[in-house]
């Protein structure tokens, strides 16, 4: 059964910006390619941080205010200090939110939700960058057809774990909602069953009404002899 990752969702031609770049050349930059930031990398093509709107937008909002006042905290000096920036290494924001490469959608999407970032560069074992993936990339899982979907749990659900019990069991699949009905030898193997099926890429819910002939729910160990082992 595939796992989907970001290498399959992530944009692989990616806009990116040097350090020594200077602020009207990433505004430049982001409004000629329509996007809202940017990676930056180094030399050796390995991400050092990302520059976003946000970042180029302090300039509009503390640019008037001078130099930082003595008891501001640390997040407003920082800001302060990107107002008067003149490169893109004074501008910003390290270290990157990073996605190595493999990275499973769930795990991207938990890291970006964790760290409240809207995009991740996708970097290989070096830390250059390969990629980048948005929260808009990971909901293209959720594009796929209900054919595929059904493809894919029929070969990694249905035929490999259920193997004999697989002709008494029927799929179907409608706007990416799965429904398992039919029959089971234990009622692990139809729970079992059921979690497979909810981490198909694309599967929005799953419906299960699966009937079993033992619950070995209960079952505490297995006797060999007089002992239970």
């Amino acid at each position: 059964m595939k796992t989907w990752t970001v290498d399959d969702v992530m944009t692989p031609a990616v806009v990116s910006v040097g350090e020594g770049a200077s602020y009207r050349d990433v505004v430049d930059l982001l409004i000629g390619n329509r996007i809202s930031a940017v990676p930056v990398v180094d030399a050796m093509g390995r991400v050092t941080g990302v520059v976003s709107e946000a970042d180029l937008l302090r300039k509009i909002e503390y640019g008037g205010e001078g130099e930082t006042r003595l008891f501001e905290g640390h997040r407003q000096r920082g800001e302060h200090r990107k107002a008067s920036a003149r490169t893109v290494a004074e501008l910003m924001t390290a270290p990157p939110v990073l996605a190595p490469a493999g990275t499973s959608i769930a795990a991207a999407a938990r890291l970006m939700d964790r760290e409240g970032v809207k995009r991740l560069p996708v970097v290989d074992d070096q830390g250059r960058l390969t990629g980048i993936v948005t929260r808009g990339d990971l909901l293209k899982v959720h594009l796929r057809t209900d054919v595929e979907i059904l493809s894919d749990i029929e070969a990694g659900v249905v035929r490999p774990f259920l193997a004999a019990e697989a002709t008494a069991v029927t799929v179907a699949v409608v706007g990416g909602a799965v429904t398992l009905a039919g029959r089971v030898d234990q009622r692990s193997t139809a729970e079992i069953a059921e979690r497979l099926c909810r981490r198909i890429p694309g599967v929005v819910a799953v419906s299960a009404t699966l009937d079993y002939g033992f619950d070995d729910s209960d079952v505490q160990g297995l006797r060999l002899g007089s002992q239970v082992v």
